[in-house]
């Protein structure tokens, strides 16, 4: 279906959602609903097996809220929730998701980034938290998974700051997978997602839910939700078709059953 603020293509086995807000690819309620939608529209698609979301041009992947709109209407607060569901969304999709970071990412551009799985950040590229330079704070989320990613003392730094963190920085913190020259980032994503869905469908879904579900936990209950989920994936079609490959010396062919 068409999509008033993005792009939904399918190509292969994968799915690629573009963000096309120009020059910004600013973040508005639209955005956030089409966002959602697009997300429902492949996510029982079985030939869709991984997603890449980027931003429309080269120099901005996303670069927050469109301050203009965003912040006018009648219930903020309900606005930032609905975003905040979005970008949970993305974090707990049962399907790799992958940012192609083709520009910067800054404010809730760098919050939906965080949300993916994978991080592909171009090398001229910055990422931020930069609501605080507006006398505010970050509402998709920002508080919360830049200290999961690169540690408190760091992230609190950058957030006070309102930091613009260059590419070959956010590497070094680990707040990125990869970098990629100028003109290769959506390549390099695409690439990674045919890889991605080369992997068995459910196993797929279970390591994202058991890392996320285990991530914050007591060890030993982490440890009991890899072990249920150990047990779940062991029953597929695909536990047997990967073990009996491998003695057979042959690439397996997942199947998600």
């Amino acid at each position: 279906m068409p999509y008033e603020t993005l792009i939904l293509t399918r190509e292969e086995s994968f799915a690629v959602i573009t963000l096309n807000r120009p020059p910004a690819n600013a973040i508005s309620e639209q955005l956030m609903r089409d966002l959602s939608a697009a997300l429902s529209e492949v996510e029982h698609d079985d030939a869709v097996r991984s997603v890449v979301i980027t931003g429309a041009g080269d120099k901005i992947f996303c670069a927050g809220a469109d301050l203009g709109s965003a912040f006018s209407g009648p219930d903020v607060g309900a606005f930032i929730r609905f975003g905040n569901s979005v970008v949970r969304r993305i974090e707990r999709f049962p399907k790799p998701v992958i940012a192609a970071i083709t520009g910067h990412a800054l404010g809730g551009g760098c919050e939906i980034a965080m949300g993916c799985h994978i991080r592909i950040l171009k090398e001229t590229a910055r990422m931020g938290q930069t609501e605080s330079n507006l006398g505010i704070i970050p509402g998709y989320g920002g508080t919360q998974r830049l200290p999961r990613l690169i540690g408190r003392g760091l992230a609190l730094e950058h957030l006070l700051l309102g930091t613009q963190i260059p590419a070959a920085e956010c590497y070094r913190l680990g707040l990125v997978n990869r970098l990629s020259k100028d003109g290769e980032t959506l390549a390099d994503a695409k690439a990674m997602a045919r890889e991605m869905a080369k992997r068995p469908p459910i196993a797929t879904r279970l390591i994202i839910g058991a890392v996320d579900d285990g991530i914050q936990a007591p060890i030993d209950q982490a440890i009991e939700i890899e072990v249920r989920a150990f047990e779940k994936v062991l029953k597929t079609e695909d536990a047997g078709e990967g073990i009996q490959a491998f003695f057979q010396k042959r690439p397996p062919d997942f199947k998600g059953r």
